[in-house]
């Protein structure tokens, strides 16, 4: 069963979201409340949740404190207007983006994905990110593409894993997983591991 959080501005909205995700029999809703630094930390306290669905304000669609951060838990999954802002929102430490227009499947999809730690995109995201900017006519160098090792890494991030976790997986030590993560990080030319997933499903080195 996965306890979930709605975070909503509007009564109505919160209100809609609980009835969508009360139906779902694998899904427990564990509060509906408007956002606010110190209601969002008492409500984590209290309900202990899996994943927060955050339906963000059309003026700011930024994640409310007391969520952003690459180390939040739990996992985020945010509505947003504007899908352009996917990227920013994945680097704040959201797990899963969706616009407002997505269907009652994909919002349940989406939850029941960020709870196992994988990273969601929706269609219209990563239409808003547009494609990978084209290798330069006169480039001297072409980056040199992810070794089947590194990709394997790469998925392993998507779905959420730390170090520890990626080297008993796959059978190698620490030191050599952070190896193939900065090697990621500098072929893909990404500073985070949110980043280098969101490279990744662009590029479409990672199937979601």
């Amino acid at each position: 069963m996965t306890r979930v959080l709605i975070v909503a501005r509007s009564a109505v909205e919160r209100a809609g979201l609980e009835a969508l995700l009360g139906a779902d029999g694998a899904i427990e809703v564990a509060g509906a409340i408007a956002p606010g630094a110190e209601a969002i930390a008492r409500a984590l306290e209290r309900a202990g949740p899996d994943v927060v669905l955050v339906a963000l304000d059309g003026d700011d669609e930024s994640l409310p404190a007391g969520l952003a951060g690459e180390e939040a838990h739990p996992a985020v999954v945010a509505i947003a207007d504007d899908a352009s802002g996917a990227v920013e929102l994945l680097r704040a430490g959201a797990r899963a983006v969706l616009p407002r227009g997505a269907t009652a499947a994909e919002l349940l999809a989406a939850v029941e994905a960020a709870a196992a730690g994988l990273v969601v995109l929706h269609p219209d995201a990563l239409d808003a990110i547009g494609p990978a900017p084209a290798a330069p006519r006169a480039a001297p160098a072409a980056k040199e593409p992810l070794t089947p090792r590194e990709r394997e890494v790469l998925e392993m991030l998507a779905e959420g894993l730390g170090n520890k976790e990626i080297a008993s997986r796959l059978g190698i030590s620490d030191h050599t997983v952070k190896f193939h993560i900065a090697s990621i990080f500098t072929k893909l030319d990404a500073s985070t591991r949110t980043e280098a997933v969101t490279v990744g499903i662009r590029r479409g080195l990672i199937m979601l």
